[in-house]
């Protein structure tokens, strides 16, 4: 028997809930200290000047590295630990035995616990077609988890507030799932690559008899937290980087005059721009929330962000493997349009 072992079989059932408690209030601990650290260590250990734009730029880096890091692990592990009570299977079975309209509001649900970006979210996609989920349906979970999963949600409350977050998140699920059930209706099927179709797979009945403990709970959680925030926190340092950079040198007048609100082309131009770009949600937040404080309109930004971080090129290019062309061209018409639309109404509402 190893150490390991004889440690888990000896470990007392409320060690670990109890250990997770201690880190809960040692987060809420840190999350109150997060400005005053701030400011000390740029205007006391650096001997920055406040006033400068130097200054205002290491303030909101070292304010907003450390709290999108404690959002991101928090909340991650609060929704992996919730979705521990779902297995795969069942979700596919779920996906699977629905009409049509509903399993679109599902799939886009299920996009937002699953915190992918628009490449990682691929072969999910790829197994859904796979086991015969209906085409829309998939397009749905794709179009939404890279665009409103809870890494996304969490940054945009964390610099925005729950109204945008809230916003965000609602009208995202439009996207995915109006997106999702329009190619549905076209019945576009015929440009899925014929391997795909031909590939059998085989119902996995296992699994469904497991049921974790707590503690297989809780660990799992806290191994995907290290795993997702070990993968995004350099998306996370350089975008809030750029953010940083944007939000002490960029003039206002410039970034307005760009993404204004009077502007009427800026937002299908920022969609435009966004879609050769590749990023997830916690590289691009930070430069989004750096350009609305440079006077770009709330609409044009989050329309950038859409496209961005749901319409990437890599994605695409991921995409043509299982995809033809013509599917592909679809995909970013219909999701692109959709977009717009989102950025423009987003302007006339805030």
């Amino acid at each position: 028997m190893t150490f390991k072992e004889t440690t888990i079989e000896t470990q007392k059932p409320w060690q670990l809930p109890a250990l997770t408690a201690v880190a809960a209030v040692v987060w809420v601990g840190l999350w109150t200290q997060l400005q005053p650290f701030a400011d000390w260590m740029t205007y006391s250990v650096l001997r920055i000047t406040p006033e400068s734009k130097l200054g205002e730029s290491v303030n909101f880096f070292l304010y907003d590295v450390p709290k999108i890091i404690l959002l991101l692990g928090g909340m991650i592990f609060l929704v992996t630990f919730i979705r521990s009570f779902f297995s795969t299977e069942q979700t596919r079975a779920l996906l699977g035995g629905k009409r049509e309209g509903v399993g679109n509001v599902l799939a886009a649900a299920l996009g937002v616990v699953t915190p992918f970006c628009s490449c990682s979210a691929v072969p999910l996609f790829i197994g859904f077609v796979e086991s015969g989920i209906p085409l829309g349906v998939t397009f749905s979970f794709l179009i939404s988890t890279p665009m409103v999963n809870e890494v996304a949600l969490v940054m945009l409350f964390g610099m925005f507030g729950w109204k945008i977050a809230g916003l965000y998140m609602v009208t995202g699920l439009l996207v995915a799932i109006v997106g999702g059930m329009v190619i549905g209706r076209l019945k576009l099927e015929r440009y899925v690559e014929d391997f795909v179709w031909q590939m059998q797979v085989g119902a996995a009945a296992q699994g469904f008899g497991f049921k974790p403990t707590w503690d297989d709970r809780i660990r799992d959680a806290a191994r995907a937290t290290r795993e997702i925030v070990g993968k995004v926190w350099i998306y996370v340092i350089i975008g809030i980087a750029v953010g940083a950079g944007i939000h002490g040198y960029v003039p206002q007048d410039f970034m307005a005059n760009i993404m204004g609100q009077e502007a009427w082309w800026s937002v299908p131009v920022a969609v435009l721009f966004g879609i050769p770009l590749y990023s997830n949600a916690a590289g691009v937040i930070p430069v989004v929330y750096a350009l609305m404080e440079k006077g770009a309109a709330m609409g044009t930004v989050l329309a950038f962000m859409m496209s961005v971080v749901a319409l990437s090129l890599p994605e695409m290019l991921i995409l043509r493997k299982v995809l033809k062309p013509q599917l592909i061209a679809a995909f970013i018409a219909i999701v692109g349009t959709a977009i717009i639309f989102t950025g423009f109404m987003f302007n006339i509402i805030l």
